[in-house]
């Protein structure tokens, strides 16, 4: 028995090392799906808002990490989704050929594709959407954080260590990936309110663009960009500062393209 238990425990270890980083923390992900209720159009809200009808919180922010949590309320699910959450782009200079970046269709790219799908598919019974829902919200705010469409080498940052300033008298320890996350806006020490008025009345430095393909791209290429892996573990206040303002531009982004998709997905009745 002991042997037993020492083999399982060292699986469940593995089993853990090789899940994949969530993509925004909580908070990011709730900022991103707040920002796209406020440019919903009516109808649309009031057909969200009935598929949401029993859920604990029945908000969009209340489902925005909900495919995160899969990995402990329903593994199975949480297995089969797991490359659902990323694409990497990186090694590929940015661009989003499908055959190379997405095989099989395993990757967010497609999965936001797919599920918006589902979504729209009045036919299909309530449950199915509403979880085409939780996934569609979830996986277009992960495509907007960088290192979910950037270099597959490093496991988007996962495999980068770094230490950051976060107030304490050490320092945070963690990786790019995990500081991309959530280390760029706990930092900055706002609460969720103070963070919804300061995206509200951000201007969006890029145009839009159409479709997840084009979302991953510009993702990448914040990723790949100059400066964006620090050229020392040991980061100072310069480096956050710098990149918050590209993460912050990011959940912008991502709340404004979840609410062109869901207007698009269903906007149209028969």
């Amino acid at each position: 028995m002991p042997r037993f238990a020492t083999r399982l425990v060292g699986a469940l270890v593995l089993c853990l090392f090789a899940m994949p980083a969530l993509g925004w923390g909580p908070l990011g992900h709730r900022l991103v799906a707040a920002l796209a209720w406020d440019d919903l159009d009516p109808a649309v809200r009031a057909e969200i808002t009935a598929l949401l009808a029993g859920e604990p919180v029945p908000t969009l922010p209340g489902i925005a990490s909900w495919a995160d949590d899969l990995r402990a309320n329903d593994p199975d699910l949480g297995r089969r989704s797991a490359p659902w959450h990323y694409v990497n782009l990186g090694e590929l200079g940015c661009r989003y050929d499908a055959p190379r970046a997405c095989p099989g269709g395993d990757c967010v790219v497609e999965a936001i594709g797919e599920q918006a799908a589902i979504l729209g598919d009045r036919a299909r019974p309530a449950a199915e959407r509403l979880q085409a829902l939780k996934f569609v919200v979830h996986f277009v705010g992960d495509v907007h954080q960088p290192m979910h469409a950037g270099n597959a080498g490093d496991r988007g940052g996962n495999d980068v260590q770094v230490n950051w300033p976060d107030g304490s008298r050490d320092g945070k320890g963690g990786n790019l990936h995990s500081l991309w996350d959530s280390g760029l806006f706990n930092t900055a020490r706002l609460d969720e309110s103070q963070w919804l008025a300061r995206l509200r009345s951000m201007e969006l430095a890029v145009p839009l663009a159409a479709g997840p393909e084009r979302w991953a791209e510009q993702s990448c290429k914040v990723a790949m960009g100059p400066g964006a892996y620090p050229a020392k573990a040991k980061l100072g206040t310069d480096y956050l500062q710098a990149w918050r303002p590209v993460a912050e531009q990011q959940v912008r982004a991502g709340g404004s393209h979840l609410a062109m998709l869901l207007n698009a997905t269903l906007g149209a009745r028969d």
